[in-house]
């Protein structure tokens, strides 16, 4: 008896939907791959949910670099925010690569790019991608990488090395920058800080923590003033560069009261 092929699932994510077809019907062609398409974040979550549900779920996803881009802002390319609800709302790569890290740790992820752009290139690296690929490379070498991140290999092409590295050292220095802004901050401010992270206006801060509006404001320019930012926007881009989650869903309403909470190998760059 001849010893069992252990088949690799994988799952290709574009809406460009010509490619992700040809692909995934190329991967199919090796003897040891499974794949799927999907045409969207969304498309691909729901994917992700009916393999669990039916335990067997993808090992890899190849994720598009500009899924769900809009445009550009500043010479750079414009993300579509994750939604705050809605399963249909458009996701963009970088953030569909962090939302599988975050709840589907086992599934590798790698990104497939038109271009070299070392910016983005870092951002999936933090977000959790396991390699960057260009999108015309070969078969072979596509597969040599999608067996690599299987074996908690990071792949990222020579060319991008030196800009990638550039790119991590700059975040890391704003991230360590932006959390000694953070720590001048009091418990409350840090409370509304992450309030702010949530998307919360001053009414739903003030009702979340109990306090009235009026202080839950002077709260706020407190924040902004010991941040060094003028506007929410900002505040919020540095609380996440120091690592400063959104507040978690409110407590659900008590019930009736009774007396008496880089690039590393796993990182080997190839």
């Amino acid at each position: 008896m001849g010893v069992p092929v252990v088949r690799i699932r994988v799952l290709v994510v574009d809406d460009h939907r010509i490619f992700a077809e040809s692909l995934a019907a190329a991967l199919a062609a090796e003897p040891d791959v499974d794949v799927a398409a999907a045409g969207s974040g969304p498309a691909a979550l729901r994917c992700l949910e009916r393999a669990a549900a039916e335990g067997r779920g993808y090992d890899v996803m190849l994720i598009d670099a500009e899924l769900g881009i809009l445009g550009t802002a500043g010479g750079r390319q414009t993300p579509v925010p994750v939604p705050a609800d809605g399963e249909n709302a458009p996701v963009d790569g970088i953030s569909l690569v962090a939302g599988v890290r975050s709840d589907r740790p086992s599934v590798r992820t790698v990104v497939l790019a038109e271009k070299d752009d070392p910016h983005r290139a870092a951002l999936a690296l933090q977000a959790g991608a396991c390699g960057w690929v260009a999108k015309d490379c070969s078969l072979q070498r596509l597969l040599t990488v999608v067996r690599g991140v299987l074996r908690d290999e990071t792949h990222l092409p020579p060319a991008l090395l030196t800009g990638v590295l550039r790119e991590l050292t700059a975040a890391r220095k704003h991230r360590t920058e932006s959390e000694q802004l953070v720590e001048s901050l009091t418990p409350r401010e840090r409370e509304v800080l992450r309030c702010m992270v949530a998307g919360l206006g001053r009414k739903a801060v003030a009702e979340r923590l109990f306090l009235s509006p009026h202080t839950v404001r002077t709260h706020m320019q407190n924040v902004l003033g010991k941040l060094g930012v003028h506007s929410t926007l900002a505040a919020v881009a540095l609380a996440r560069r120091a690592g400063i989650g959104p507040a978690g869903p409110a407590p659900a309403p008590a019930g009736p009261a009774l007396a008496g909470d880089v690039v590393e190998r796993g990182g080997q760059l190839a």
